[in-house]
């Protein structure tokens, strides 16, 4: 899998100890990224998943994975191996993406590893950063079109549905 960084231990990118993995590569190029480093899907380094497992089961005080970057979904297959990890040893699951949780429904249709990736998937932080809706007052959130999803209820749904 090709990152920018990880982070053992994070505070900030989700409730509890997380293990932070920024994917490298992102397609939006939002203005005003607080990541820009991770958009050429050339850039980073290249790190077996293995690895990165190991890493992250290796604090046994870590309470879930986020996946961040960069964009998780341009490297869907891998991050499916991830999640699938943290799930079996009992961690949740956040994504953050520029993409709404209704685009990748509509992709998951013809794109199996972002149908699997969500299904494995708790909480998604889902749409673009847009600079001029920037924002502190959201928890997780940089601006005010991001959403924080319970992913499980929006797919019984098919629609949405805010984490709470």
């Amino acid at each position: 899998m090709r990152i920018a960084g990880l982070v053992q231990d994070s505070i900030v990118d989700g409730p509890g100890l997380r293990f932070v993995v920024f994917a490298q590569g992102c397609q939006f190029r939002c203005e005003g990224c607080h990541n820009p480093d991770t958009w050429d899907s050339n850039g980073g380094t290249e790190v077996s998943v293995e690895d990165l497992i190991k890493d992250m089961l290796s604090n046994p005080l870590t309470d879930g994975l986020t996946l961040s970057g960069g964009e998780p979904f341009e490297q869907a297959a891998d991050c499916i191996s991830l999640a699938a990890a943290a799930r079996d040893n009992g961690l949740n699951v956040w994504i953050f993406t520029g993409k709404t949780f209704e685009e990748l429904q509509e992709e998951s249709k013809d794109n199996y590893s972002i149908a699997k990736l969500m299904k494995l998937t708790n909480v998604l932080i889902d749409g673009k950063f847009i600079f001029a809706q920037r924002t502190l007052s959201q928890k997780w959130c940089g601006s005010k079109n991001q959403r924080v999803l319970d992913v499980p209820k929006s797919l019984k749904t098919g629609k949405g549905v805010r984490y709470e």
